[in-house]
């Protein structure tokens, strides 16, 4: 299968994973950024295969996990108004509030439903156009055009009757505030493929160049996370900070200019509080007034106080790459992925459930390579 056998080929990896080992002078410390990649690096045995070389740090790259309590409250409180219908993905719905989640909001009557995409929101609400339909939007670059477009579609059709509650984010911000973190130390990043497939590699470029931190913007697939460790660690070790794009087969230097038409037609940077992290200035993206009419906020405006995480759960530090999963003393016992703790437990991209899903991949099994 073109662009998919060729980066799952054993051979070229283990080449690829000697020639790093063999150039690296020093332990160089590497975050993924995201939560697709931590799997695949967990899954394949990547972080094993350079052990001595290269430690993997895992950063906040996990829409779920990065939503904060606040706002899951404020997806409950929504939930349980008179005549509303709250959509969002499976994950979202599992993951605490402070006092319940989602998923037990319903099981105590809310009307709360799974949905795969926002275009299955737009169409519940046409369907029922006695009930307001809100769509817990949460997520990156990645799936913010696609939130934006079914704005655009509810007002093209004339469906009042749809709204969006916003819990995206933007990347850049973020990476911003970890770099302006000492205690995080980080050397060098392997760059969201999905996400600079539709935004570009520009504000990754204006990064390097102000913390002097290279970057390798990097696919999902064994061979491309191998490729990107590689140019990362020949520009570490030459001493240069620059942006790379070894997911040359996806990313262009502007990304994807329709999507971010629509992005910035729907939707306006603010700043967004991150879960356990804090508030990060313009990390959010919210409705813009323009289409005020299909903003649950401005419908549901209901002020709620910041929650903090109240059972010991360290998933905070873990998307800051300030810990592993493994040092959570309840990893594996009382927080597993059919009872999480935290967010990084109950998502399919959270660092905690790569690391229970993948706890003892050797590097010679290089599992999906197989598969």
């Amino acid at each position: 299968m073109k662009y998919l056998d060729e980066y799952r080929d054993e051979a070229p990896i283990r080449r690829t994973a000697q020639e790093i080992k063999r150039i690296a002078s020093r332990r160089w410390r590497v975050m993924e950024v995201c939560g697709g990649q931590t799997h695949s690096i967990l899954r394949n045995g990547i972080h094993q295969l350079l052990e001595g070389s290269v430690e993997f740090l895992h950063g906040p790259g996990c829409p779920v996990c990065v939503t904060p309590i606040s706002f899951i409250d404020r997806a409950i409180a929504i939930a349980g108004q008179p005549g509303v219908t709250l959509c969002s993905y499976g994950d979202m719905l599992r993951v605490p509030g402070s006092r319940e989640s989602l998923l037990s909001a319903r099981a105590g009557g809310a009307d709360v439903r799974t949905v795969y995409s926002p275009l299955d929101a737009l169409l519940l609400a046409q369907r029922q156009p006695d009930r307001k339909v809100v769509f817990f939007a949460v997520g990156f670059e990645t799936t913010a055009p696609a939130n934006a477009m079914a704005v655009l579609q509810a007002r093209r059709l004339g469906i009042s009757n749809f709204l969006v509650l916003s819990a995206m984010v933007l990347v850049p911000p973020a990476i911003r505030a970890l770099l302006a973190t000492p205690e995080v130390g980080v050397d060098g990043f392997l760059g969201p493929g999905h996400v600079c497939s539709v935004a570009g590699s520009s504000d990754y470029e204006a990064i390097a160049q102000d913390f002097r931190v290279p970057f390798v913007i990097t696919g999902f697939e064994p061979l491309d996370l191998m490729e990107g460790v590689l140019r990362l660690v020949r520009q570490l070790e030459a001493g240069e900070t620059c942006v790379v794009n070894q997911y040359s087969r996806s990313v262009r230097a502007a990304g994807n200019l329709r999507a971010r038409q629509a992005m910035n037609e729907v939707l306006v940077p603010e700043d967004r509080e991150w879960r356990g992290i804090g508030v990060i200035p313009g990390s959010g993206l919210t409705v813009s007034p323009e289409y005020r009419a299909h903003d649950a906020l401005a419908a549901y405006g209901m002020g709620l106080p910041a929650a903090e995480e109240g059972n010991g759960c360290i998933a905070g530090l873990i998307l800051q790459g300030l810990r592993k999963p493994a040092d959570c003393p309840a990893f594996g016992k009382n927080c597993s992925p059919e009872h999480p703790m935290g967010a990084t437990m109950v998502s399919s991209e959270g660092a905690c459930a790569a690391y229970f899903a993948y706890p003892s991949v050797s590097p010679d099994s290089l599992q999906e390579v197989r598969s």
